[in-house]
């Protein structure tokens, strides 16, 4: 869940070619649709955080259930707040057992609740997001690995965990584009978040995510894609109006290691793009 980390966070910011109204989208009525489906996330997050709790409690002495309870918990909490959010998904391939490390293409916040459901892993996001109000602590809570790119000795540290996390069964996702984009294209990768791979010589897993929105809706760049520097807040309630998003996960064949980060990427990027469906209107 990365955002760029330049910019201010008032307005959509549209590029060349793309006026601010496709770029923003305008998704009529709705209203109570949004309203009823926050109810019913805050309800469910409530709910299944008590129940977290409760199994952690429960299995306090035994590690290896407590993590099985943790995996799906993850699984269970991530496919009801996606459906909650009008998402519904399909998956292309097979996704990886755990343990894994995998990355994927970014687009939105909304990535992690499909890729969640059906991997039950854990995910690598900017160390800012630990301090955004409950989904920081949901966060945490969650086994999510928060990092601050712009330290070495940061990417190491995490490198280092996401190798911990592996040795106990786990599986790990990471967005190396750093960034959310709008769609149409994957974009560049930052080969330092693959530093802790390439050094270790891990296997790297690789999945699209892509998204369609009904006919008369604007399409996802306006109401699914979070790029730009659009705030959260008004682009969530634009997203819960929309009636239905459906997202498409293609997962590849088989990993890719490589010691050098710069190649490992580059690897990595060539077989997404032959995967990736750029998102598109029903």
């Amino acid at each position: 869940m990365s955002r760029s980390d330049s910019g201010s966070q008032s307005a959509v910011t549209a590029p060349a070619g793309v006026g601010l109204a496709d770029a923003g989208g305008v998704v009529r009525g709705g209203r109570l649709r949004a309203a009823g489906r926050a109810a019913g996330m805050l309800a469910l997050t409530a709910a299944d955080y008590v129940l977290y709790q409760g199994g952690r409690l429960l299995l306090a002495p035994w590690s290896r259930r407590r993590r099985g309870w943790h995996d799906r918990w993850i699984r269970h909490w991530a496919r009801g707040v996606g459906r909650r959010l009008g998402l519904r998904w399909r998956v292309v391939g097979t996704p990886p057992e755990p343990p894994f490390l995998l990355v994927a293409n970014h687009l939105s916040y909304a990535d992690v609740f499909p890729l969640m459901a059906v991997t039950g892993a854990n995910f690598v996001a900017k160390s800012e997001v630990g301090s955004w109000p409950v989904v920081g602590h949901l966060c945490r809570m969650s086994g999510t690995l928060l990092i601050d790119r712009r330290s070495r000795r940061d990417l190491l540290r995490v490198g280092q965990a996401i190798e911990e996390r592996l040795a106990v069964g786990e599986g790990v996702i990471l967005f190396p584009e750093g960034t959310t984009g709008r769609g149409d294209a994957m974009l560049p990768f930052k080969a330092s978040l693959l530093e802790g791979a390439a050094a270790g010589g891990l296997p790297v897993w690789y999945a699209t995510v892509s998204y369609r929105t009904p006919p008369g809706t604007p399409p996802p760049a306006g109401t699914v894609c979070w790029w730009g520097d659009e705030a959260f807040l008004p682009h969530f309630v634009r997203l819960m109006r929309v009636r239905r998003v459906e997202a498409t996960l293609c997962f590849g064949p088989e990993p890719i290691a490589d010691r050098d980060r710069k190649r490992l990427a580059a690897r990595l990027r060539a077989a997404m793009e032959e995967l990736f469906e750029p998102c598109a209107a029903g």
